[in-house]
């Protein structure tokens, strides 16, 4: 046992030399620099823009003109025409359908012979007006010798009868016989008649030409039924519903489908009132003064482009939005549509014809604005509360406050003012930033492509 201690003993004893030899020779530790303190940011230039200010909305497409088929006559479908089925396409005068025309023929051909038997009548009554006024001539030279009634024996009153007081003037008079002499032996002077018009029969004439314009405006009408058997169409679309099949019975009124309009297009792009103010003479586009615009629509993909102008602006505010109405045409939208260059496009292959723009579609307008020398193109992620950025200018953080002249999804347009040149913004999250501080820059992890004011829909 008293081995064993001694050599534990030595063994402890050897160790100690040893740590202290090793702490005797040991080297003094490198000396390391405090550590930077200033934050560091991520940021990047932004992009300085002139020219017209684009405003951007979005809005659905819809056709400019929908016509709602109905029948304007009753009868019986006879042929429908083979197009005319759900999202075919329709050519303007094209017939959409017919209706049964034997009873509107028969309706013709009697109208057609009234109008000859009131031709007839007329004919008829007008010979005899003109037999009439001769009598009546005949007549009123009868009575116009002064001696007309002199020979005759005062006992014959039948050959003394007069015309009836109804076809003499109310002033007619008779001549009243001289006091110194006989009455008897006097002649009887009285006034030339004035033809009436029942004797001259001109009642009867009228009537007959009242008859004759009846029986022309009821072939008229006939004829107009007629022509309501056939129904083309008003102008070329495409068909949207229909629910018409020969043999079927149609009531005037009737729905039988409805057809779209293809020639133009429209758009409904409701903008804010700051955003609306930004477009030169807005509420004057209906006045002859046509403003540039452009749709956006994405197929495939690929986003293409259909030129547009203003047509026209509501004057009344959207009761549920609160914004203002306008309202894009575009013609030509079945073929009109391109490509658009924006960033989407990039390394796409844009080969090929473009596809029709659809009715229905969601789309983003662009509407040319005001022109401006220059305006910045911010990232949303670099706009702070109060509608500020934090700018980097040697090295140093300023916060300034943005004057924005629109916003998008991912951007806002913004002034220059108070920017200076080659403006640097942070992007990244910073929680503590004071007027002046120290702040190095890194550029963004993640490099995302120029933003462009057509790209994307306005808020």
């Amino acid at each position: 046992m008293r081995k064993q201690a001694i050599i534990g003993t030595i063994i402890l004893v050897v160790a100690l030399l040893i740590a202290a030899v090793l702490v005797a020779t040991r080297a003094d530790p490198p000396e390391k620099p405090p550590e930077d303190t200033i934050p560091l940011v991520e940021a990047a230039p932004l992009e300085i823009r002139s020219g017209n200010l684009m405003v951007t909305g979005s809005g659905t497409v819809r056709a400019r003109e929908e016509l709602t088929l109905a029948a304007e006559v009753a009868g019986k479908i006879v042929y429908v025409n083979p197009n005319l089925r759900e999202g075919q396409r329709i050519a303007q005068g094209a017939v959409l359908f017919r209706i049964d025309t034997s009873d509107f023929r028969n309706a013709v051909d009697a109208a057609k012979a009234d109008v000859a038997s009131q031709q007839v009548a007329i004919l008829q009554a007008r010979e005899e007006v003109a037999s009439a006024k001769r009598e009546l001539e005949r007549f009123e030279e009868r009575s116009s010798f002064r001696e007309a009634f002199a020979s005759v024996d005062s006992g014959d009153y039948a050959s003394r009868i007069l015309p009836p007081d109804s076809l003499t003037n109310s002033d007619a008079e008779i001549a009243a016989p001289s006091e110194a002499g006989d009455a008897s032996s006097q002649p009887l002077v009285t006034s030339r008649p004035a033809p009436n018009n029942l004797a001259t029969r001109e009642p009867q004439l009228r009537s007959a030409q009242a008859a004759l314009a009846r029986a022309q405006a009821q072939l008229a009408n006939a004829n107009t039924s007629l022509g309501r058997t056939v129904v083309r169409a008003p102008f070329s679309g495409a068909v949207r519903t229909e629910s018409v099949a020969v043999g079927s019975y149609v009531q005037p009124g009737q729905s039988l489908g409805s057809i779209l309009g293809t020639g133009d297009y429209e758009a409904m792009i409701p903008l804010s009132e700051s955003a609306a103010a930004l477009i030169p003479s807005l509420f004057s586009a209906g006045d002859g003064r046509r403003i540039q615009a452009a749709v956006f629509s994405d197929y495939g993909g690929v986003r293409y482009r259909w030129n547009a102008y203003v047509d026209r602006v509501s004057s009344v505010l959207n009761p549920q939005t609160r914004t203002i109405d306008v309202f894009l045409r575009i013609p030509n939208p079945q073929r009109g549509g391109a490509p658009a260059a924006t960033p989407e496009n990039e390394g796409k292959d844009l080969g090929g014809r473009a596809p029709p723009l659809f009715v229905g579609s969601f789309v983003s307008g662009e509407i040319a604005g005001k022109p401006l020398d220059q305006y910045a193109i911010l990232p949303l992620e670099a706009l702070r509360s109060g509608e500020t950025i934090w700018l980097v200018r040697d090295g140093k953080l300023q916060i300034v406050e943005a004057k924005i002249f629109q916003r998008t999804d991912t951007d806002a347009l913004i002034s220059t003012d108070g920017l200076g040149e080659n403006p640097v913004v942070v992007i990244g999250n910073m929680k503590v930033a004071t007027e002046g501080m120290k702040v190095r820059t890194a550029s963004p992890r993640s490099s995302a492509p120029p933003a462009s004011s057509n790209t994307k829909p306005a808020k």
